[in-house]
């Protein structure tokens, strides 16, 4: 609607022009009204493309969109994968457990070992199911798409819906998530506000079992792998000295399976135990520190910025290591650390997401 004046303008300028003739003595005159024109050209070009928000970050999102669409697909589809190969890598640890595990632990440790086992094995495994169950099919939380009068910080370019303070839209879900930490392809889902605290447990609980598999079955492993070892050179030794005749065989199916189970179990234990120590020590730093994963690159370069100026920068949502873990777990009283972390619970995390207070803990100002 704005152009068409514009464009009018321009258009009588351009008639007030002489013609060619008259302009001989007046090459300067003809010069300026030229540039004239090539200005009112570029304003006009400008005020088509112009946007506020445009700059060199929405520049290199636009060029590598199509890459982005390629990996928020494929992370979606690779999701269900993901989960099917964690419930069936679970299975095959517990399959090898019952059968051949906790059998020889029962007919050869001592009964307050065999009582420890059967109570911590079974509590763990409790946690982890129940808590990658939760994580899963619960909801990470996301703001209301409609008119309200819930303070927002800004409008999503996305969704184009208010955008509560500490909500960011996700890519693959194609929708804002309260208190977004990242999306999981091993959840299939997002860890937001409502699922954060049965991520971590997951993450928690199912280090603390693989640490536990791997340790518990260390002996048995070193004696299946010599046994394997043993197996393989004898093997070869005595099909060197005899081609016609089939060796005796060493051990027996089941002893050859007990081994090669043994040794799958506690490689495929302690790796996910060195994995997931990492990503669960990370996520402990930022729930002391009280962010979250996309806050965590948010605040480093507000920080920076703040430090060019010589300020500090103080995270409005830190109210304390001790409390930040009781708002994160939702503790309000002593008997809740027993109850709500060390038992299964499914209790709803402090407040809606959707506000802040950001004055009930807090001493120290934040810097502006």
């Amino acid at each position: 609607m704005r152009l068409s004046p514009t464009a009018a303008r321009l258009f009588l300028r351009c008639l007030h022009l002489r013609p060619c003739s008259a302009w001989g003595g007046r090459g300067g005159r003809m010069t300026g009204r030229l540039k004239e024109l090539w200005s009112y050209g570029r304003l006009l070009l400008k005020s088509l493309c112009f946007n506020a928000l445009c700059n060199f970050d929405v520049f290199l999102d636009s060029i590598f969109e199509p890459v982005y669409w390629l990996v928020d697909h494929l992370t979606r589809w690779f999701g269900v994968v993901f989960v099917c190969l964690v419930i069936l890598l679970t299975s095959s640890v517990l399959v090898i457990v019952y059968y051949f595990v906790l059998p020889l632990i029962i007919s050869t440790y001592p009964a307050h070992w065999v009582t420890w086992h059967l109570c911590y094995g079974h509590w763990n495994l409790l946690m982890i199911v129940f808590h990658y169950y939760k994580a899963i099919r619960t909801s990470p939380g996301h703001p209301l798409q409609m008119k309200t009068d819930i303070p927002s910080v800004s409008i999503c370019k996305k969704c184009i819906f208010p955008k509560p303070a500490r909500t960011h839209h996700c890519s693959i879900c194609n929708r804002c998530v309260l208190k977004m930490d990242h999306h999981c392809p091993w959840l299939n889902n997002c860890v937001g506000h409502l699922n954060h605290r049965y991520f971590f447990s997951f993450c928690l609980f199912m280090t603390m079992g693989c640490i536990y598999c791997s340790v518990s079955c260390w002996d048995m492993f070193v004696g299946a792998y010599n046994a394997v070892e043993v197996s393989v050179v004898l093997t070869g030794v005595s099909r060197d000295h005899n081609y016609y005749q089939t060796p005796e065989p060493l051990f027996t199916f089941t002893e050859k399976l007990f081994h090669k189970c043994m040794i799958y179990l506690w490689v495929l234990t302690s790796s996910v135990a060195v994995a997931l120590t990492g990503l669960t020590l990370w996520h402990a730093a930022l729930i002391t520190r009280g962010e979250t994963s996309v806050e965590r690159h948010i605040n480093r370069k507000e920080a920076r910025r703040l430090r060019d100026s010589g300020k500090v920068f103080r995270n409005p949502y830190n109210y304390g290591k001790v409390e930040n873990w009781r708002i994160f777990f939702g503790v309000k009283k002593r008997s809740h650390w027993l109850t709500h972390v060390l038992l299964p619970s499914d209790h709803a995390p402090f407040g809606e997401g959707l506000t802040w207070d950001r004055s009930v803990y807090r001493r120290d100002p934040t810097a502006i």
